[in-house]
């Protein structure tokens, strides 16, 4: 089980944006979906433990991470949290074993056996073993996609956070590395929560998808039977009423009879 219910407040000088965001679900794969700035990778942000909620709770399996009300607030190394970013953040000077270890916080001092072990594992799960000396740099997109999976992996986390996972790769590369990703949350047996703008994403991987804008949760889409309801409704109007290109074309391909919002 996920359970987000948080409101969360940037500003920097004039600028504002509020997040509110509140879903559930018992949902293996989950995606966040709508546009840039929207607030997907806020809410991520948050799960993760990378930023504090201005007030509400996060929990993930019934284990409370976030708790404005009880001052409950689990630092992120005991989240037990994977975070795979969206430019994969992997360490230039590093070599694939070493950015992989730093998920074990291995790098920097002499490995255990089992430390060894486990990375040797993921290297091989992930068809790295040959590059395991290699950087980042010399790599391609799709194998730093692997090695930035590999480390949110090391760990062996209760979930598994994806920051738009493709939308640094080739679109030639994007439908083999869907399946495999499809293939990881099989394999690993663990909830994953991922955000996305790509519809395609959301259809090939995602079992519920929620559906953001203006930093809000505005709709709930069961993928797998097309099904939805609509979660908010702005202050002036019907939100359902609202038709936009993004709500038409998630409304065609789900076959969804209702517009999207």
């Amino acid at each position: 089980m996920i359970d987000v219910d948080i409101t969360l407040t940037i500003q920097d000088g004039a600028r504002r944006f509020d997040l509110a965001a509140r879903f559930a679900t018992e949902a293996s794969f989950v995606a966040l979906y709508g546009p840039s700035g929207s607030g997907k990778t806020l809410t991520l942000q948050a799960v993760a433990g990378l930023r504090k909620p201005t007030a509400g709770r996060i929990a993930l399996g019934g284990r409370t991470l976030f708790d404005a009300e009880r001052g409950i607030d689990v630092p992120p190394p005991r989240r037990r949290i994977g975070y795979l970013f969206q430019h994969y953040a992997l360490f230039p000077h590093l070599t694939v074993r070493q950015n992989i270890g730093f998920g074990l916080g291995s790098w920097c001092r002499r490995p255990s056996p089992a430390d060894e072990r486990r990375v040797d594992e993921l290297m091989q799960r992930f068809g790295l073993t040959d590059m395991a000396g290699s950087r980042p740099a010399a790599l391609s997109g799709g194998q730093q996609q692997r090695v930035a999976l590999a480390r949110a992996l090391a760990c062996e986390p209760d979930a598994l956070l994806l920051d738009e996972p493709f939308a640094a790769l080739n679109p030639m590369l994007r439908g083999a590395l869907r399946k495999e990703l499809a293939e990881v949350a099989r394999q690993w047996k663990i909830p994953v929560l991922m955000i996305t703008h790509d519809v395609d994403d959301v259809l090939e991987l995602a079992e519920v998808a929620f559906i953001y804008e203006g930093g809000q949760i505005v709709k709930e889409v069961n993928v797998r039977d097309g099904s939805s309801r609509v979660l908010a409704r702005r202050a002036l109007g019907d939100e359902a009423s609202v038709e936009t290109p993004m709500r038409r074309k998630l409304r065609h391909l789900l076959g969804d009879g209702a517009a999207v919002g």
